[in-house]
């Protein structure tokens, strides 16, 4: 389950009182964490090894509509295969640019318990797991 950024709570509360407009990104991008987020931002995102951010565009067909408060990936996201060992991998997180920006929502990588990406893996989130509700 994921948690949502303060930067995405100041969006949608602006834009639900004081009609603030608010445009989601066209594109997010997932990333990963050796160390995670929170509502601040921060963590440590995985660098080196050829690691990228895994662009996902905002449509319906990879975000279907939502149902009992949770709206989860509707296809798989796969980062490419790592070159060099990414360490232990204990966090996800969406953001709306390909490089440093404001965080949008994270979660945890086997239940915080992470996991290790050798050079040679490839990790790859199926359909539903990226799960996003509101709290």
């Amino acid at each position: 389950m994921a948690s949502k950024s303060d930067t995405e709570r100041h969006q949608y509360l602006n834009k639900s009182f004081g009609n603030t407009d608010y445009t989601p990104a066209a594109t997010h991008y997932l990333a990963l964490y050796t160390s995670a987020p929170d509502e601040t931002g921060g963590g440590t995102e995985v660098t080196g090894g050829s690691y990228a951010r895994v662009a996902i565009t905002n449509n319906v067909t990879n975000w279907p509509a939502a149902a009992a408060g949770e709206k989860a990936n509707g296809t798989a996201a796969t980062f490419i295969q790592a070159t060099a060992d990414w360490g232990t991998v204990v966090a996800w997180g969406i953001h709306s640019h390909i490089t440093n920006d404001a965080l949008l929502r994270f979660g945890t990588v086997n239940a915080g318990a992470g996991q290790f990406i050798a050079s040679g893996d490839q990790l790859q989130f199926d359909v539903g797991d990226l799960v996003l509700s509101e709290d």
